[in-house]
């Protein structure tokens, strides 16, 4: 392409292109670095709790520190590259998407870490009969959800981004369930409330930890199709998923713009 008025060139040169193309490809990975960790914080908070063991809380709140630098150092190489590189259209939509994947990720670091500080409370407690059961299939559960969301965003994958986005509704009512059981345990014990309380705050976490990562899908569907599909109803995405698999042409009420990026919630 050439600019009429000066008679140049306005194709950036390849050297440039391909350096761009390296920034952004190591900026994603170190977004699904970070992931990376975050999943293994789910992982050793849930098993401090279960099986009381401190050393893994341990680890899960220091793991804390190492998110929120790396955090910090993926905002500045962000912020760096849309100074100097300028993106357009999809690549900036996927830039800011990093931005907002990467305080989803840190927030979902410090649900793990608050979980880590309940399981020493919880350590010096008489365990309940059931172990803590309830909580090991709701972690399992919530962690299964941020993995595959990870898995979309390595491929932005928008299909199976929405497909992880319903799973949500299952995680809050097994957040329901466990609510409900937990409820019911504290009325017939009166003597179990503190250990309830703790286990019901920690349950508050890792449903949190799942809305966190139907927010990392969101940014996903944004930036592949430009498409804020936040703040419409799950039906309204469920039609959206349809049309993208080809099954009906029914489009949601969304905003398409690359003018308002989306927001966490």
């Amino acid at each position: 392409m050439v600019d009429e008025r000066t008679g140049r060139s306005m194709e950036k040169p390849e050297h440039i292109s391909e350096q761009y193309d390296q920034e952004l490809d190591s900026i994603r990975s170190q977004v699904l670095a970070m992931g990376g960790i975050v999943e293994d914080q789910i992982r050793d908070a849930a098993l401090a709790l279960l099986d009381s063991n401190t050393l893994l809380a341990d680890g899960v709140v220091e793991a804390d520190i190492q998110v929120n630098t790396m955090e910090v150092q993926i905002d500045h190489a962000c912020t760096q590259l849309i100074a100097r590189r300028q993106p357009t259209a999809r690549d900036l939509r996927l830039v800011v998407s990093i931005l907002k994947t990467i305080t989803d990720l840190e927030r979902i670091g410090d649900e793990a870490e608050k979980i880590a500080k309940l399981s020493y409370e919880l350590a010096r407690l008489e365990p309940p009969a059931t172990r803590f059961i309830e909580i090991k299939h709701l972690s399992g559960h919530v962690r299964s959800m941020l993995h595959n969301a990870l898995n979309a965003f390595a491929r932005m994958d928008a299909q199976a981004a929405l497909k992880i986005i319903a799973e949500d509704k299952e995680v809050d009512r097994e957040y329901d369930a466990v609510m409900r059981q937990l409820m019911t345990i504290m009325m017939e014990d009166p003597r179990s409330i503190r250990r309830v309380l703790n286990t019901m705050w920690s349950a508050r976490a890792l449903e949190r930890i799942g809305d966190h990562a139907k927010n990392i899908c969101e940014y996903i569907v944004y930036s592949v199709h430009g498409t804020d599909i936040r703040h419409i109803g799950f039906e309204q995405k469920q039609r959206y998923a349809r049309a993208l698999e080809g099954q009906t042409t029914e489009a949601p009420d969304a905003e398409t713009s690359t003018d308002h990026p989306p927001e966490e919630t």
